[in-house]
């Protein structure tokens, strides 16, 4: 009687034992398809077409003001053109340093060309990264001269590890983000309006 008892329980054992691996295993089974899954949507996500800098413009709150601006400056068409172009893009904080009205009077109808003018000095013609910037400065012994779109000129230097432009006026502004990548060049966020002399 006890060896059936013994029995018993060993049998009743093995089978809570192997019910509780097969849970197990398929917990585990259920685990890897969900990773693979997830990475199968996050491989999808990284084949999509990349974005034009205005594209990326206009999907970044923090570039509203710029996404208003560039519409009110008929800039739009020219961005999401083929290029390369490499943009000093301000954040909405930058916008918000200059004098209030400013930007409310600029996105008027009557000075499109001179926000134009402003714009346009914030786009260098070709691509170029940070590492590109920084390795021009250090070669022209701590400073770069940057023809813009516009026609004036940009001054890039560095202040410890950040890159700082210097504009027409002697104004300066810091590159916050760099290496924002577009299909059609690049953005670096900047931290101020630059201002071109005309």
């Amino acid at each position: 009687m006890k060896k059936l008892i013994l029995s018993l329980s060993v049998i009743a054992m093995i089978a809570f034992t192997s019910c509780k691996n097969s849970e197990t295993e398929e917990k585990e089974v259920a685990e890897q398809e969900e990773v693979a899954v997830e990475t199968e949507t996050s491989t999808e996500g990284m084949m999509e077409e990349p974005q034009t800098i205005v594209e990326i413009a206009v999907g970044n709150e923090n570039f509203s003001t710029l996404v208003v601006a560039l519409k009110a400056a008929g800039l739009v068409e020219t961005l999401s053109s083929e290029g390369p172009f490499t943009v000093f893009a301000p954040t909405n904080d930058a916008f918000g340093k200059l004098p209030e009205g400013t930007v409310p009077t600029l996105v008027m109808p009557e000075n499109k060309e001179k926000l134009a003018g402003i714009l346009t000095y914030h786009v260098v013609s070709g691509e170029f990264m940070a590492a590109d910037v920084v390795n021009a400065i250090t070669e022209n012994d701590g400073s770069f001269t940057i023809p813009t779109v516009q026609g004036e000129e940009l001054v890039a230097t560095l202040e410890g590890e950040s890159v700082i432009l210097t504009d027409a006026n002697g104004n300066k502004s810091t590159v916050v983000i760099a290496d924002v990548d577009a299909s059609n060049g690049v953005i670096h966020a900047i931290d101020s309006v630059v201002m071109p002399k005309s």
